[in-house]
């Protein structure tokens, strides 16, 4: 396929090295980059394309090796090729798709997670799998619907439970997270456990935790007042789980009408920073104490509601999407005070923001990637560039270079020579 698009190189300041971009939002899912950004050029090499099925799910990278999902004749697939070419080595269908009518289209959405020699991918109808990584076979497998009597029931739907869940009307998007031998997969069963952890090798299940459904949001692991925890932001509420065993250590209500917490929380230091649709941006400071763990707000700022696009933290300050009413404005926010810094008019829904040194690379819904000065003081556009159509996937960058999609082609861009 002929390459079409409209591109320019990234000049970096320092070579990105750290080649894998294994899982969401990059190596420690907080959408860094391991290098600064000098500027963005007018011209860019391709390195190779592919066309593609329909989906959102982002290509994740690791030795040698890309990963993405994509609709095939009313299934998701999995598919593997090689970095430095585009060429397949393998697929695997890893469940049937579901035929969505929204502005997103249908296909894939949840971001697969590669760890070591295994490839891990969750459907939007709540089919798990763990593949090979060497030639895409399954290796253990489980169902939220037939396992954790969580079944999908599509945004048509006129089952009364599905007015209780948002995931299991659009899509179970939540990515999971691991964290030594344990996989955490946001299961969403209100009967059977919200959250479940499993042996990451085997599919053995090691407990579970809470009975809740869940939203969109990703789950993030970190050290909270000294003990390991997973966070989840599930449909009703904002919850950190003991690693070890499941027990929830915190618990403190987030409701919305919808349900819509796509958000993925932030961990920072002892805080779990969290917004949604009706819900103002929060800091959570969690504490230990005699009588246990509090999760109790450090600040929030209902002026600020983020949907659709985590934000990034740079220097003391967190910059992303917000929505006020009708319209989506780039924010500025002092991540100390919640007070908002700016706010500058003209965005789309959804953005993928990711934090390069002292700038960000923004790349919005159209395709459009901008090069933004991270300053509390002001926007700061430095140059734009349109790296491909409509997309709602998150790029991955590694050892120099961009991968990403949109609705008809997987292409590599080269970023550093």
């Amino acid at each position: 396929m002929k390459f079409t698009f409209c591109s320019a190189a990234l000049v970096l300041a320092a070579h990105a090295h750290a080649a894998d971009w294994a899982q969401w939002r990059g190596p420690n899912r907080d959408g860094h980059l391991s290098a600064s950004i000098a500027a963005l050029p007018k011209e860019a090499k391709p390195l190779w394309s592919i066309p593609v099925g329909s989906g959102q799910a982002s290509p994740i990278v690791a030795d040698g090796k890309l990963i993405y999902l994509d609709e095939q004749t009313g299934k998701e697939v999995a598919h593997c090729v090689d970095l430095k070419t585009g060429k397949e080595l393998w697929q695997t269908p890893v469940g049937e798709s579901e035929a969505f009518s929204n502005a997103y289209g249908t296909g894939p959405r949840c971001t697969p997670l590669l760890d070591g020699d295994r490839v891990y991918t969750q459907t939007c109808k709540g089919e798990f799998r763990c593949l090979a990584l060497a030639d895409g076979k399954i290796l253990w497998q489980t169902s939220f619907d037939k396992d954790w009597a969580a079944p999908f029931f599509g945004n048509s739907s006129n089952v009364p439970e599905a007015k209780e869940t948002a995931s299991r009307r659009h899509g179970n998007n939540g990515s999971p997270v691991i964290d030594g031998d344990r996989i955490f997969v946001p299961v969403g069963s209100p009967t059977k456990g919200t959250l479940v952890a499993f042996d990451k090798k085997s599919g053995k299940v090691l407990w579970t935790a809470g009975k809740e459904n869940t939203a969109y949001s990703s789950l993030m692991v970190g050290t909270l007042a000294g003990t390991r925890q997973v966070v989840h932001l599930t449909g009703d509420s904002l919850m950190g789980v003991e690693v070890a065993n499941g027990k929830i250590l915190w618990q403190t209500p987030v409701k919305t009408g919808a349900k819509r917490h796509v958000l993925t929380p932030l961990i920072v230091d002892d805080s779990v920073t969290i917004s949604s649709s009706s819900v103002g941006l929060t800091k959570f400071a969690i504490t230990k104490d005699s009588g246990g763990f509090k999760a109790e707000p450090a600040w929030k700022n209902d002026k600020i509601k983020i949907t659709l696009a985590t934000p990034v933290l740079v220097n003391g300050h967190l910059y992303g999407l917000g929505t006020g009413g009708n319209k989506t404005e780039f924010i500025c926010a002092d991540f100390k005070t919640g007070e908002l810094k700016w706010s500058q008019p003209g965005f789309g829904d959804y953005a993928a923001i990711i934090a390069a040194g002292d700038k960000l690379l923004v790349q919005d819904m159209t395709g459009t990637m901008l090069l933004l000065k991270a300053s509390p003081e002001k926007f700061e556009e430095l140059s734009r560039l349109q790296v491909c159509g409509n997309t709602w996937s998150h790029p991955a960058i590694a050892d120099g270079k961009l991968y990403q999609r949109d609705k008809k082609q997987l292409f590599a861009l080269e970023l550093v020579k």
